[in-house]
């Protein structure tokens, strides 16, 4: 009896653990491929400019401009949406001061850049304004805040979503109808970055010039000289001919 006993519990454990083991392995499979298919589908798409003007006459693409309001200001995409990843920040705190003057007195003085700070309400203004099957085509200066805003939508659940790899200023002239002062490619110019290049050509001018005149008296100047050298060598030699005589 014991020896029956002893089969049946083996015989019990062998098929619990089998039982288990298929209840793991079961898990497994219907858990991952249910992964893989939220990854593809919500997949951000790298483009250039081309091709995003493709995807807004084409495909029906809306753009959501997040550059700050300045660059923005400057120049823009006609019906263009405007959602900023980065805000001004005009918070008073000790610290928050502290570096607004020293970012006024570089980045905001050479590049007239603005002082900013995360948008908190990014995502949810964008979920104000599409839903998260919405064909969104998003756009910045460089394209860096583009490739963050295009994450930020991603983990918020949008499906559809196109950056431009180098930005706006891979963007040439009449591609886009723009509003705005400037061309899309020179938004991201400001302050005393916007007038080096025509200090840069009024500077080299004087340089080069300033360099031909030196280069023209030394030359006068080395002329005159071997003219003077040549001309006592020729009086001390008939001097010493004559006192040989």
């Amino acid at each position: 009896m014991a020896s029956i006993s002893c089969c049946c519990s083996s015989a019990l454990s062998s098929r619990s653990n089998l039982g288990t083991l298929s209840l793991k392995f079961n898990r497994v499979n219907t858990t991952r491929p249910l992964r893989r298919s939220l990854r593809i589908n919500a997949e951000i798409d790298y483009i250039n400019a081309e091709e995003a003007k493709r995807l807004v006459a084409e495909e029906g693409y809306s753009i959501v401009d997040v550059r700050d309001r300045i660059q923005f200001e400057r120049a823009h995409i006609k019906s263009c949406n405007h959602v900023p990843l980065f805000i001004e920040n005009k918070d008073n705190d000790p610290g928050t001061i502290i570096y607004r003057q020293l970012h006024n007195n570089f980045s905001g003085l050479f590049y007239g850049l603005p002082f900013t700070k995360p948008n908190p309400e990014f995502v949810e203004s964008v979920k104000n304004q599409f839903s998260p099957d919405s064909k969104i085509l998003i756009v910045c200066q460089e394209g860096l805040r583009s490739s963050g805003a295009a994450n930020k939508l991603e983990e918020a659940g949008f499906k559809n979503i196109a950056c431009i790899t180098s930005g706006l200023q891979a963007v040439k002239p009449g591609m886009f109808d723009v509003v705005g002062s400037k061309e899309l490619k020179d938004a991201g110019k400001g302050g005393l970055v916007q007038v080096q290049g025509k200090i840069s050509a009024v500077l080299g001018t004087v340089l080069i010039c300033k360099l031909c005149i030196s280069f023209h008296n030394v030359l006068s100047g080395s002329s005159g000289e071997d003219h003077c050298i040549g001309s006592f060598e020729l009086r001390k030699g008939m001097n010493y001919e004559f006192m040989m005589r």
